[in-house]
């Protein structure tokens, strides 16, 4: 079958272009496959990076019909069977499928499809991602765990790093100082490790303003496209629960923030949107600047008839908030369920 593929093709800094190549290929040939065929047998020059050919090494991640995946991964069926044909036309007016690759997002342009990863691997050191020898009490003896305490790691262990979470990540996009799914992904994997000594440390640190936890966007972008089934928007999920089980709502406005947004659910079925403005922006009175700022924004709404003047709760409310503290004890009992399961795991090392 011939298919199209329409690649970008870039110096760098300098402006994109398309350049399209129309192959003879089979639906089981891999998109790393066709793009061997492309430098082998018709553009030398054309750049993109690859190694293992077996999704091991992350190398080949590129922008497949507009989303971050493995070259080595996707192939050609898969990809037409799921977005509609659209393409060239033929020598027989038929439609030659088309299939478009692009280099990953949020990083700079070196030539084709190849990008600048510095940013990707400072952010990903930015959060220690190592486990802690601080924890070895005694470093001459192998330090083990228990069969529980891996498998918590087996998860986010699975990461190789390929950039396709960074390359998606909306927070990333706007925000320069977040550092990433792949690197907060990584650091609840060292949390999570028995093996570690820095848990609160670490914590303080993924805490901080919006270039740790709370500067995720919740978009899901990440979990769709990591070809390892990773899912770093659920551990960062977790490490925000972490975090919100040690702090309290004075700590800062984005622990403030989830918090007030649960209570006033638990209390109305949904939010009462002049109470959660005073309690998180304004800190409940306490922060005279965050009173200030809801000033204007108060004024615009009241102009245009948009202040809530009253609050009716929702119905079923008694049903949310039964629902809301079954899953606040259900997370007790899974926390306690876990600092067991190291506590015996520790006991067996030892006995």
């Amino acid at each position: 079958m011939q298919v199209s593929f329409k690649i970008s093709r870039q110096s760098q800094n300098a402006l994109p272009w398309n350049q399209t190549y129309v192959l003879e290929v089979e639906p089981g040939f891999t998109i790393l496959d066709c793009l061997n065929q492309i430098k082998w047998e018709l553009d030398g020059s054309l750049a993109f990076r690859k190694n293992c050919r077996n999704t091991i090494c992350g190398s080949c991640a590129v922008r497949i019909n507009g989303r971050s995946a493995l070259a080595c991964k996707e192939n050609v069926g898969s990809e037409l069977a799921r977005l509609p044909v659209t393409g060239l036309q033929g020598e027989n007016s038929t439609t030659i499928p088309e299939i478009t690759i692009a280099p990953m997002g949020n990083m700079p342009v070196i030539k084709d499809l190849v990008v600048d990863m510095q940013s990707f691997w400072t952010n990903l050191k930015a959060v220690d991602p190592y486990v802690s020898t601080a924890a070895r009490r005694v470093p001459e003896r192998e330090f083990l765990q228990t069969p529980a305490q891996r498998d918590r790691l087996n998860q986010t262990g699975n990461c190789i790093l390929c950039g396709a979470c960074y390359s998606e990540c909306n927070a990333r996009e706007t925000n320069p100082e977040f550092v990433g799914p792949h690197a907060l992904a990584k650091a609840f994997r060292v949390l999570a490790d028995s093996r570690d000594g820095q848990m609160d440390a670490r914590l303080e640190k993924y805490n901080q303003g919006i270039q740790g936890v709370w500067g995720c966007t919740r978009c899901y972008y990440c979990n769709a496209v990591c070809p390892m089934d990773v899912a770093p928007m659920d551990q960062i999920g977790y490490l925000k629960s972490e975090i919100l089980d040690r702090k309290d709502a004075q700590s800062s406005r984005s622990i403030r923030h989830r918090k007030t947004l649960i209570e006033l659910v638990k209390q109305g079925g949904w939010i009462d949107e002049r109470r959660f403005g005073l309690q998180v922006v304004a800190n409940s009175f306490r922060d005279l600047q965050g009173l200030a700022s809801l000033g204007p924004l108060g004024l615009r709404m009241l102009v245009r008839g948009k202040f809530p003047l009253s609050f009716e709760p929702s119905q079923g409310t008694e049903t949310v908030k039964a629902l809301i503290e079954l899953v606040q004890a259900m997370d007790a009992e899974g926390e306690a369920l876990s600092l067991d399961t190291g506590h015996a795991g520790e006991i067996f090392l030892k006995g």
